[in-house]
């Protein structure tokens, strides 16, 4: 079975950089590597995950409740895997994915009251990983920037903005929960910013491999 890296962080984070170079660095190797990321946006099974983002549901955030709006996300993956990865999955190697099931456990659960994160979390992985069986990460990294570096680094993008990184409070929840994710879950945990300036990104990759022991 190959082993399975989840990066993640909040918008802008530089999941989609680090997760790259992740992988380039491993191909480089030699080694048996596969790049992933989601949603896949551009392929048919991540329609909902689309209308959702954009506001087809409700311009923000909590006006879709943690449970539906999950699924969307779990049912891109799912797709995606029997159509795409499993192959990979299934043999020695190594899988990096930009995003994941952790991307779910921290922007829904910030829709729920802290009381209901740990049975939100029971009932997340229970969808993905034992029905919809999907492979569970090994490792995960949490790349960790402030929400106020995050909307800096969303702005200098350019982009239109989805419902998610339009709502200063929502990444703010998500922040939050975040963290306790990292905490009880066990995630690899590096800080993007020092002494408030965003830092390079070769130091903050040094800190990956270091955490994931390569």
């Amino acid at each position: 079975m190959a082993r399975l890296i989840a990066i993640d962080g909040l918008d802008g984070s530089g999941k989609g950089t680090q997760s790259q170079k992740l992988y380039d660095y491993l191909a480089g190797q030699g080694k048996a590597v596969r790049l992933l990321s989601f949603p896949t946006y551009k392929e048919p099974a991540s329609s909902l995950v689309n209308f959702y983002l954009s506001g087809g549901l409700g311009g923000l955030p909590e006006d879709t409740c943690a449970e539906a709006a999950s699924t969307f996300f779990a049912c891109d993956r799912y797709v995606s895997y029997r159509t795409d990865w499993k192959k990979d999955a299934d043999r020695d190697g190594i899988i990096i994915a930009n995003r994941y099931t952790t991307a779910n456990a921290v922007h829904q659960l910030s829709k729920l009251p802290k009381e209901k994160w740990e049975s939100f979390l029971d009932w997340l992985f229970d969808l993905e990983f034992v029905r919809l069986g999907l492979p569970a990460p090994d490792d995960v990294v949490y790349l960790e920037v402030p929400v106020s570096v995050s909307l800096s680094l969303i702005d200098k993008r350019g982009n239109k903005k989805d419902i998610h990184e339009k709502d200063v409070s929502f990444l703010e929840n998500s922040y939050e929960a975040a963290q306790f994710c990292a905490k009880k879950l066990g995630w690899k945990k590096i800080s993007c910013v020092k002494n408030g300036t965003l830092r390079s990104i070769d130091e903050i990759f040094e800190d990956i491999k270091r955490e994931l022991s390569l």
